[in-house]
């Protein structure tokens, strides 16, 4: 398997995806309700379009959030498989400031094996693959690519890349939390970090961030007790494992895994690796 072309054509395809979002963005777009009551917009469609266009030459099926999923006896027949989510965190695009994501991620025997995730208002990059790290890049270099050659510049990105972690661990012990899934049992887990750290800091953030900004050092943790879907963490289970730390299933004990015949997410753990 030639990870390092699936992982350029990964990139690839959350920058463009990025693109189609950030055109809906500047305008006075249209939300809609979907059967679940979460929002969707045509930037959550296009995206998804664009990333299909750009995956489907790979001849691994895709699951994207904005398609219908195909049932567990088809799924459970294969060893690999593209994650996607074209929009993570429709809610904060919908409020317009700027945390949202693109995510895409490689599954293979129910592992992620590759992992971007695309910031496109901020122009920041994670990714990750497996035995070879995690990285991320920053405004800059995301600039020259739209600039420029894009097959040149995604060779030129990885040069500008700097492994994760980027920092050390802050001094006091922090957390970050979901901007739109407050709880009160984040809460009472809060209390139970002041009993062991003394005070604690908690940051919220929208979609994904939350998994980057622990590989990046930035926090160390973030708690998850509520519904997400597969195509919300995989990706940034990619991109924490390589860079030293783990998402844990708090109901199996265990990495999670994907693929699987339910695809909504138990409730996990995600930790930096010190």
């Amino acid at each position: 398997m030639d990870y390092n072309s699936l992982l350029k054509l990964a990139i690839t395809a959350a920058l463009k995806a990025g693109q189609e979002i950030l055109k809906i963005y500047e305008t006075d777009f249209f939300v809609e309700t979907k059967s679940d009551n979460t929002p969707v917009t045509l930037a959550d469609k296009g995206a998804s379009n664009s990333i299909i266009k750009n995956l489907t030459q790979t001849n691994i099926p895709i699951i994207s959030e904005e398609e219908d999923t195909l049932d567990f006896e088809i799924r459970k027949k294969w060893t690999r498989v593209w994650l996607v989510d074209p929009l993570d965190g429709t809610k904060e695009f919908v409020k317009r400031n700027g945390e949202f994501t693109v995510n895409i991620a490689l599954i293979e025997n129910k592992q992620p094996v590759i992992g971007v995730i695309y910031l496109p208002v901020q122009k920041e990059l994670y990714f990750a693959c497996i035995n070879y790290g995690s990285f991320k890049i920053t405004q800059a270099a995301i600039l020259e690519v739209a600039n420029s050659g894009q097959d040149k510049a995604i060779e030129n990105l990885f040069t500008s890349a700097v492994k994760l972690p980027t920092q050390k661990l802050p001094k006091k012990y922090t957390i970050v939390a979901s901007r739109s899934h407050l709880s009160r049992e984040l809460n009472q887990h809060i209390n139970k970090l002041e009993n062991i750290y003394g005070e604690v800091d908690v940051t919220n953030v929208g979609s994904s961030i939350k998994q980057c900004w622990v590989a990046e050092g930035k926090a160390h943790e973030y708690l998850r007790l509520g519904t997400t879907m597969e195509w919300d963490t995989a990706a940034g289970q990619c991109i924490l494992e390589q860079a030293g730390g783990q998402i844990i299933d708090l109901e199996t004990q265990k990495p999670m895994r994907y693929n699987k015949e339910d695809m909504r997410n138990n409730f996990f753990i995600a930790k930096h690796k010190a």
